[in-house]
């Protein structure tokens, strides 16, 4: 647990600087809470991607609190701002959790091009086959070889199987045997990743449903899970991507936010979790196999003030 919470901190400390570093800084310049102090919180949030919508909620509640006299001193502030970050990211869901479906959970990990989709499909495996799950991989981005290649030296680094195909293969078609054959093998989960696609890209969007619908030819549409990968550098345009992947395959119902150790923009998760139906599943904290961290709001916010 102890390097649970440190590998939290290490990877979130660009965005603890940006976001409650800077806080802190006006905090201690302020002899009183008073509107310029409220404003120069705000900016901050703003600027360090919380979003406008959860930092209006923050700020308004702080306000709240300051006119019936719940908060009196600017260090007080800093107290609440923990209190409100912590309530908008809470969460009681387990990620971990497959539920107890009859047959492979099947989990199509998709994302834009660039997220470190593929990379992230090796860190879940490892994940779950250390969590004791049977788990395997399937290779469906036939276009890019690299991208089976890549998966291939993963998947032998995690100790999984791995289905795939010919390059230039028709990605439904290597879903549904990938599907079949881990129903075969009793595997508990099965990994799929997909080529990156641009989500204005209609026919590309088109592909992930066809790939979705082969899939409950071999097993219920409950066991198969829509994971949207999204790069945490790129800050709000994340939020677009939700919403496009989500009106594409039905249903988005798990997000994974990668590179989070390599900028400040990690407010973004906030947003997120303020503005999205969508709970954020794994965070990425570096680049080792097992730096891709289940995500716990709790250690979250703890990082981030500490």
């Amino acid at each position: 647990m102890r390097n649970f919470i440190k590998s939290f901190k290490k990877g979130l400390s660009r965005t603890k600087d940006n976001i409650v570093g800077k806080v802190r800084q006006a905090v201690g310049m302020a002899a009183k809470v008073d509107d310029d102090l409220l404003e120069k919180i705000e900016e901050i949030l703003i600027q360090g991607d919380v979003g406008v919508s959860a930092t209006m909620k923050i700020i308004d509640n702080i306000k709240k609190k300051v006119a019936h006299d719940n908060i009196k001193t600017p260090d007080e502030v800093l107290t609440e701002l923990k209190s409100e970050i912590s309530a908008i990211v809470q969460t009681d869901r387990d990620p971990g959790d497959l539920g107890s479906a009859d047959g492979p959970v099947i989990w199509l990990i998709m994302g834009v091009n660039g997220t470190g989709k593929t990379t992230s499909v090796g860190k879940l495996a490892k994940y779950f086959k250390t969590q004791g799950k049977k788990t395997m991989i399937a290779a469906c981005d036939t276009f890019r070889a690299a991208a089976v290649d890549q998966l291939a030296i993963w998947a032998e680094r995690s100790g999984v199987d791995l289905i795939r195909a010919r390059d230039g293969s028709d990605p439904a078609a290597v879903a549904f045997d990938a599907a079949t054959a881990a129903k075969a093998r009793g595997i508990d989960l099965l990994i799929i990743d997909t080529a990156g696609r641009l989500h204005t890209k209609a026919h590309l969007m088109d592909e992930l449903k066809k790939i979705k619908q082969v899939l409950t030819k071999v097993v219920p549409v409950e066991s198969i899970r829509s994971k949207l990968v999204l790069d945490g550098t790129t800050g709000q345009n994340a939020l677009s991507q939700v919403k496009v992947f989500t009106d594409a395959v039905s249903s988005v119902d798990g997000l994974l936010v990668t590179k989070l150790d390599g900028t400040a923009k990690g407010g973004v998760v906030i947003a997120i979790a303020e503005e999205m139906s969508v709970p954020i599943d794994f965070i990425g904290l570096g680049e080792q196999v097992d730096d891709l961290k289940p995500f716990d709001s709790e250690t979250f916010v703890e990082a981030l003030f500490e």
